[in-house]
């Protein structure tokens, strides 16, 4: 078993977040003005690469790739966290990945698309009360964590692997409301960039690499 990409939707319907381990098919740098910045620099646009804060590099090392990140996103952090989070280590099975999927931004619209089919389906058949948390095909289990304030947590897993939900919440009460939430240099809510940074990424890396379904 193990865990294929996490994706994380705003209430305004847009992906601000995505991360993924092991994938395949991994999607194609997404269109031209088709995804916000600061969501995974794999797949942004390097035309669209903002200029503002040229001189401001940020660099850190994904499971898959090394990425430089060009968004000026600085991490807020305590005097006991003068020590800048470890960085990510390179993951050796990526080598050799194919990038012959579908652009991200059409991915990202498409799991949104089912996530939010699904949910208004199950309300209208089995009552408000009843609630979507996962479903499975014979390749993949989508499970879903949807905070109070319309954030959608949307992960990709083997489709035997046990429900995720409560990782996904693990997330959010930890490194997101950490990193994000509590950090008063993200703009939150907004339609302008994603969420990503450094301490938020490499967090959710060492979570998810813990986990005894991770391989």
């Amino acid at each position: 078993m193990t865990i294929h990409s996490l994706y994380i939707y705003d209430r305004h319907c847009t992906c601000v977040y995505y991360q993924d381990w092991h994938r395949t098919n991994r999607p194609k740098v997404a269109a031209e003005g088709g995804m916000l910045p600061a969501v995974c620099a794999t797949i942004y646009p390097t035309s669209q690469q903002p200029e503002a804060n040229a001189g401001t590099t940020l660099t850190f090392t994904s499971p898959r790739n090394t990425l430089t990140s060009t968004t000026g996103v600085v991490v807020a952090v305590s005097d006991s966290q003068q020590q800048p989070a470890p960085l990510l280590q390179a993951n050796p099975t990526s080598v050799g990945t194919s990038s012959s999927g579908l652009p991200f931004d059409e991915e990202a619209k498409l799991v949104y698309g089912v996530v939010i089919s699904l949910r208004n389906m199950i309300k209208k058949l089995a009552g408000r009360d009843e609630s979507f948390v996962n479903y499975r095909t014979s390749g993949y289990k989508l499970h879903l964590f949807e905070t109070q304030t319309g954030y959608k947590f949307v992960m990709l897993s083997d489709p035997k692997a046990d429900s995720m939900r409560f990782i996904l919440r693990q997330i959010y009460v930890g490194p997101f409301l950490e990193y994000v939430v509590r950090n008063p240099l993200v703009k939150m809510d907004s339609r302008e960039q994603g969420i990503d940074n450094e301490y938020f990424r490499a967090s959710v890396d060492r979570l998810i690499r813990g986990l005894s379904v991770f391989q």
